[in-house]
């Protein structure tokens, strides 16, 4: 076989390991920043204050309004306090709530981020952008809002509770799911994604009985940090169109919403991206991906609907004609009719080998 392949990719920093967030202050010097603005979501106030007490002077001011989405407004707001306060950097602790914030501020001012994930987005490690207003969800990639410096401390993940866990750690899986048969999938991405794959599985398992289970926050939060670099390679397909829509123009949870999705939309490209499937189903330990997906996420006791999340069914029909509005790469055609479909399926939480094949 002759391999024929383009890898291009800028990567953050990385600093990874327990009691990693005291390296703050050494990461932030190496940048030659001396002003930082600390952003995250009012649930991380206990972190900020202590990176504030880590930073000291060098902790110019914190924003604390970070909301999933990145509202518009919510960004504005920041960026206005990062111009008052003369911020040359900025330290996002928490999600890809306050992650995403911390992306518009840079944006829009050029300050470097300093991402510390608290959960598994993935988010610090993509170029990847999105801001929401009345009109929906818009997202652009930009290497302006790529983190210079990512700190990954298992620590601070321990006490992210089980109904948070898994449904960010299903966020980071369709990340691997979507760049295996993304267009410009390549072997380096492939490699990262179906690792996390493998770990993520028996590491939520683990968590589920046992969260503060250092070992299992540690393997679950590399995995995040590879399916974040393999989605930062990779053009995103169905899956991750439907979940925009869905969250930016009918309001529902981010991660959750990735969680129930992912099964439909693997099950509607079973057949188009057949060998990128069996990849997915070794990987998890299933016979099958899409119900090896679903059969995990029942099994960790996660919402199973969208109905469950609060989507009704009177918008589906809307959905469907927004997730097709522009063309995007994806291994099976989209049309409204599949979409629609897929949408019903996720609607009323149906097994993957329930539904009629394409």
């Amino acid at each position: 076989m002759t391999l024929r392949f383009v890898h291009d990719s800028v990567s953050p920093r990385v600093v990874f390991g327990c009691g990693s967030i005291s390296q703050v202050p050494a990461e932030i010097e190496l940048l030659g920043c001396s002003r930082s603005l600390i952003i995250a979501t009012p649930g991380r106030a206990r972190f900020v204050a202590e990176i504030e007490t880590l930073l000291g002077a060098r902790a110019a001011a914190k924003f604390l309004s970070a909301r999933v989405h990145v509202p518009a407004d919510v960004a504005a707001e920041a960026e206005i306090l990062a111009t008052v306060v003369k911020a040359d950097s900025v330290v996002a602790v928490g999600g890809g709530s306050a992650i995403g914030v911390a992306k518009a501020v840079a944006l829009k001012t050029g300050a470097p981020i300093i991402a510390i994930p608290t959960t598994y987005s993935g988010s610090e490690m993509t170029p990847v952008w999105g801001l929401s207003d009345e009109s929906g969800k818009r997202t652009g990639r930009d290497p302006r809002v790529m983190p210079r410096v990512v700190i990954y401390d298992p620590d601070l993940t321990v006490d992210l509770p089980i109904e948070v866990s898994v449904p960010s750690a299903f966020n980071a899986m369709a990340h691997c799911v979507e760049a295996l048969y993304a267009p410009d999938a390549q072997p380096l991405t492939s490699m990262m994604a179906v690792l996390a794959l493998q770990l993520f599985p028996p590491a939520l398992r683990r968590i589920a009985s046992a969260p503060r289970d250092a070992n299992s926050r540690e393997d679950a939060l590399y995995a995040a940090m590879l399916a974040g670099k393999a989605l930062a390679s990779s053009e995103m397909g169905v899956h991750h169109k439907i979940c925009h829509v869905l969250g930016g123009s009918f309001g529902l949870p981010h991660a959750q919403t990735h969680m129930v999705v992912l099964p439909h939309a693997a099950a509607f490209n079973r057949h188009a991206a057949a060998a990128e499937m069996e990849v997915i189903a070794a990987s998890i330990g299933a016979d099958d991906a899409p119900q090896g997906l679903y059969d995990l996420a029942r099994e960790l006791g996660a919402p199973m609907s969208l109905s469950a999340l609060g989507m009704e069914e009177a918008d589906l029909d809307r959905a469907a004609e927004l997730v097709v509005e522009k063309p995007y790469p994806n291994p099976r055609p989209v049309t409204r009719e599949a979409v629609r479909e897929l949408l019903d399926n996720a609607f009323h939480g149906r097994s993957p080998l329930t539904v009629k094949r394409e």
